[in-house]
C-alpha cells in the first residue's frame, strides 16, 4: 500500500508542478488543498506530500496557520537561479559536447526541433520545450547529479522564462541564441558551446533584471 502511496504523490507532484510552471495557479494565489484533491481525484495525503516537495523545489511557500502559496516571482530569486545555471551549465554542456553518442546528439537535435516549433504565442510549451533542450544538452555528461541540478534549475527557471518571453521579438532571439548554440554542440566545439550558453543565460538575467527594476520604478 505505501509503494502506491508515494506513486501517487509522485505523480501529483508531477501535475501540480507543471500548472506552477505553466502559470495556471497564479502568482502568490493560495493553493486550496480541498479543491485540488478533489479536482485530482486523490486523498489529501498524496497531495500533502506533493505540497511538501514543491516547497523543498522552491515553488510554493508554506506560511504557519494559512496553508500553501506560489511562491511570488523575484528578482533574487531570479538572480540566485541564473546565477547557478551559470555556474554549472555552460561548463557541462561543453563537456556533454564532446562525448556524446549518434543517439544522445539526435536527441538533442530532435528537442532543438521540437523547440523551434513550439508556438510563439504559448509561452507556457516553449519554456517546457526549452528546458527539455537545455537538459538535452547535458544529460550525455553521465554526470547524474549535474544532469538533475541544471534539471531542477530549469524547472524553477520556467516561470521566468515565461516572462523574459513576453516581450516583442524576445522569442526571434532566442531562436537565433539556440540555433546557434545546438550547431556548436553538434559540431563538438566546446569552447564556443561553453561562451554561446553562458552568453545566452546571462542575458537572460539582465533582461529579467531590467524588468523587475522597471516594475519597480512603476509601483514603488
Amino acid at each position: 500500500m505505501s509503494l502506491v502511496v508515494r506513486t501517487l504523490s509522485e505523480r501529483v507532484f508531477e501535475i501540480v508542478r507543471e500548472r506552477l510552471v505553466r502559470g495556471e495557479l497564479g502568482d502568490g494565489a493560495q493553493i486550496r488543498q480541498d479543491a485540488l484533491a478533489a479536482e485530482l481525484g486523490v486523498s489529501k495525503i498524496p497531495l500533502r506530500e506533493a505540497l511538501v516537495r514543491l516547497e523543498q523545489e522552491g515553488l510554493i511557500l508554506n506560511q504557519a496557520n494559512r496553508g500553501y502559496f506560489v511562491q511570488p516571482l523575484s528578482s533574487g530569486q531570479a538572480d540566485e537561479i541564473f546565477a547557478l545555471r551559470l555556474s554549472i551549465e555552460p561548463g557541462a554542456a561543453a563537456y556533454a559536447a564532446t562525448i556524446a553518442s549518434d543517439a544522445e546528439r539526435a536527441h538533442a537535435r530532435r528537442a532543438h526541433e521540437a523547440l523551434e516549433a513550439a508556438a510563439a504565442g504559448n509561452l507556457p510549451a516553449v519554456a517546457v520545450s526549452n528546458r527539455e533542450f537545455h537538459t538535452a544538452l547535458v544529460r550525455p555528461g553521465g554526470r547524474l547529479l549535474t544532469t538533475n541540478l541544471v534539471e531542477r534549475l530549469a524547472i524553477l527557471a520556467e516561470r521566468y522564462v515565461v516572462a523574459h518571453l513576453k516581450p516583442a521579438g524576445r522569442d526571434a532571439r532566442a531562436h537565433l541564441e539556440h540555433r546557434g548554440l545546438v550547431t556548436a554542440w553538434l559540431a563538438r566545439d566546446a569552447g564556443r558551446v561553453e561562451t554561446l550558453l553562458a552568453a545566452h543565460i546571462r542575458g537572460t538575467l539582465e533582461d529579467l533584471r531590467a524588468e523587475f527594476d522597471s516594475a519597480a520604478r512603476r509601483n514603488p
